[in-house]
């Protein structure tokens, strides 16, 4: 069975362009969401995926409709494969049914886990770099080291947590780490 699968993003917008879509590619059974796609939990997407049946195929207009970034894709179609599933996508022209259409979306998969490990790479270089010239990441820390031991005198001198906290405008977990 070729089941479809289209999603907008919003309330506002219309699925119609890509239920007709659907319909002449083939689609026998249509699911939709009326979701942002960077929701992993969409209703219709999750029932779709738990009722495929080995042999059938799903769906989409264009692969961004199913998937907001690569990986994203990459899980989805291993989803569907495991129910020995296939997907095929009209605008991309995307077929996992097919031999070529496999090595085609592992092709593009493989890119995708290259280009995800190269950027970590570079991250880390960048980061080693930044602490190389003495730069440390991550958020400004809420109180300075006279503050601190202001923290720590007042502490001593018998005030409470919270009302240290309210003094110097920040957590209370910031007040216990010092």
């Amino acid at each position: 069975m070729i089941i479809g699968y289209g999603r907008v993003s919003t309330e506002n917008q219309q699925l119609d362009a890509q239920i007709e879509a659907l319909k002449n590619g083939g689609a026998e059974r249509i699911f939709a969401d009326k979701i942002s796609g960077s929701k992993r939990k969409r209703p219709e997407l999750d029932k779709m995926l738990d009722q495929l049946r080995r042999g059938d195929v799903v769906l989409v207009t264009k692969y961004d409709r199913l998937a907001r970034s690569l990986t994203d894709l990459l899980d989805i179609v291993a989803q569907i494969e495991e129910a020995e599933a296939g997907f095929r996508s009209l605008a991309e022209d995307i077929d996992t049914t097919t031999p070529a259409g496999r090595l085609i979306f592992h092709v593009f998969a493989s890119i995708a886990q290259f280009e995800r490990e190269r950027i970590r790479e570079r991250t880390m270089e960048g980061l080693e770099a930044a602490r190389k010239k003495g730069r440390v990441g991550g958020r400004p820390a809420a109180l300075s080291e006279d503050q601190k031991a202001e923290v720590l005198r007042l502490k001593g001198e018998g005030r409470t947590m919270k009302d240290i906290a309210a003094l110097f405008r920040v957590s209370l977990a910031t007040v216990k780490r010092v």
